[in-house]
């Protein structure tokens, strides 16, 4: 009695289909918190616009795998046979299909967008154009190498540095309390000028202590710049006439570029500076040494 070959088993399209979404989702999640395409996070702002940035990338990858994929399907299965030269069969449309590729997108633009304004609102809901009165340092005839030079910006606010620095610049006189550090940041062509109102401190690269709130009071001189600094993940636009604020919270000591993000002039690529990220100490210790220098250059 002869058997009879058993009849391969046809998986049904729609298990297929529920595997192909399952090992989509599991390839865009794991791509989307392993891309290592961010630097490193050096402010305490920073994990929230990592954590939109990873969703965003998920949910690109996604979409991309799924573009793509459809494509080379069509291309293998539907491409023109040896020696076929009759017409394509004609289609109507679907219109089911053409509403849920429309609503898709429409949902995911729209939870993006409340994502972001929920991180955007986290980090203070900062406004570019939001003007607060203060009057920045006059830096306009400073160029060059000078730029870059610790100089004395008020006279009179010497006399009361060695009371300052007795506290710790900038430190509350409570036991155990800080308070924010203000410092006035003014971009010029082509430099970025940072004075610690506090101390009279006038520096060409920006130096924070870690761990404590800095509030940056941003303005321009002349035409539109962007200060921006990729590993706290913040960039804030410096616009001639209004003054933005910028607050963050260095997480980890180090020295990170600061750069302008707006195109200045021709010699916008050389508008770079850093951020010095240092121990509550250090900071101390290098705001004390440009008391000192101020006072030796009076």
């Amino acid at each position: 009695k002869s058997s009879s070959p058993k009849k391969p088993v046809k998986i049904p399209s729609t298990i297929t289909t529920l595997l192909a979404g399952i090992l989509l989702t599991l390839v865009s999640l794991w791509y989307g918190q392993n891309h290592g395409l961010l630097p490193v996070a050096a402010s305490e702002e920073a994990p929230l616009v990592d954590g939109l940035f990873n969703m965003m990338m998920t949910v690109s990858t996604g979409l991309f795998l799924i573009v793509q994929g459809a494509l080379i399907i069509a291309i293998i299965r539907f491409r023109r046979r040896k020696d076929d030269m009759t017409d394509a069969s004609p289609v109507h449309g679907n219109v089911p299909l053409e509403i849920l590729w429309t609503a898709i997108p429409t949902v995911i633009v729209l939870i993006i967008g409340i994502y972001s304004f929920e991180v955007y609102n986290s980090m203070g809901g900062l406004d570019p154009m939001a003007a607060h009165g203060h009057q920045m340092p006059q830096a306009t005839n400073m160029r060059g190498a000078a730029i870059a030079a610790t100089l004395p910006s008020n006279k009179n606010s010497n006399a009361t540095l060695s009371n300052q620095v007795a506290l710790g610049v900038g430190s509350s006189p409570e036991k155990g309390a800080t308070q924010n550090l203000n410092i006035n940041v003014t971009g010029l062509q082509f430099a970025w000028i940072f004075n610690y109102p506090d101390s009279g401190v006038v520096s060409g690269e920006l130096h924070v202590p870690l761990g404590r709130e800095v509030k940056l009071n941003i303005s321009a001189n002349d035409v539109i710049h962007a200060f921006w600094v990729p590993q706290f993940r913040l960039k804030q636009d410096a616009i001639p006439g209004q003054q933005a604020q910028l607050q963050f919270t260095p997480s980890k000591v180090g020295e990170y570029p600061v750069i302008c993000a707006e195109l200045c002039g021709a010699y916008h690529g050389a508008m770079k500076t850093r951020v010095v990220v240092q121990t509550p100490e250090e900071f101390d210790t290098w705001l004390q040494s440009q008391v000192a220098s101020n006072d030796n250059l009076e």
